[in-house]
């Protein structure tokens, strides 16, 4: 005689089993944060988020692939942010107002510091040779940059394309460099006006380029 699983019950298995992944992702997220990726262990991790060393296995089938995954989408959570703060830029915004926009994320997470501050740093770190599994964001850093580009092109209007594309790609390359310098933490014991007084006029200074 055959048994049938209720949909209810499949429905709780899954919840169960999403709150269990949720729950390491945030576990190893807070460990990455304060240790870096050689600094962490399953047993650390499985204790945090009150699971069991099969929960990884089954959930991401290892450790640095929980990791990995735990740091792609604290980037992706950035982007998120980013594209947001671009998206909402119309026609008449001006290089000040793109640089505020673009590093926002970034001036959120020194003015904040602490864990926001090292979650930003362990993704800085990683970024410098991203793993595979990151080239599914593509399509997001190729939306930020295609808004950048936009409000880039309505105000140098005689600058090339791939000049401003290029210019966008420095921006946040030196944002990156930001997260992991000595100057990122100096920047970072300032008040958050200071910060972006201080980080603003850098970034519109990188897009307006020579002139």
């Amino acid at each position: 005689m055959s048994s049938v699983v209720r949909p209810e019950k499949t429905d709780l298995r899954r919840e169960a089993g999403q709150r269990t992944r949720d729950d390491l992702l945030a576990a190893a997220l807070e460990l990455l944060a304060q240790r870096g990726q050689e600094g962490v262990t399953l047993r650390e991790i499985t204790q945090n988020a009150g699971a069991n060393v099969a929960a990884v296995s089954y959930h991401f089938g290892s450790l640095k692939a929980l990791c990995e995954v735990t740091i792609e989408h604290a980037l992706e959570r950035y982007l998120d942010a980013q594209i947001r703060e671009l998206d909402a830029l119309d026609d008449t915004a001006t290089l000040r107002d793109l640089a505020a926009a673009f590093a926002r994320p970034m001036m959120d997470a020194l003015a904040a510091g602490g864990q926001d501050l090292a979650v930003i740093r362990t993704v800085a770190r990683v970024g410098i040779d991203p793993p595979e599994g990151w080239e599914r964001l593509a399509g997001k850093f190729g939306h930020a940059r295609r808004q950048a580009v936009r409000v880039l092109a309505a105000n140098l209007p005689d600058t090339d394309e791939r000049e401003l594309d290029f210019r966008v790609r420095c921006a946040a390359g030196m944002l990156n460099w930001l997260a992991l310098a000595p100057i990122g933490t100096e920047l970072a014991a300032e008040p958050a006006d200071r910060v972006e007084q201080t980080l603003i006029p850098v970034v519109a200074g990188a897009f307006r380029g020579a002139r």
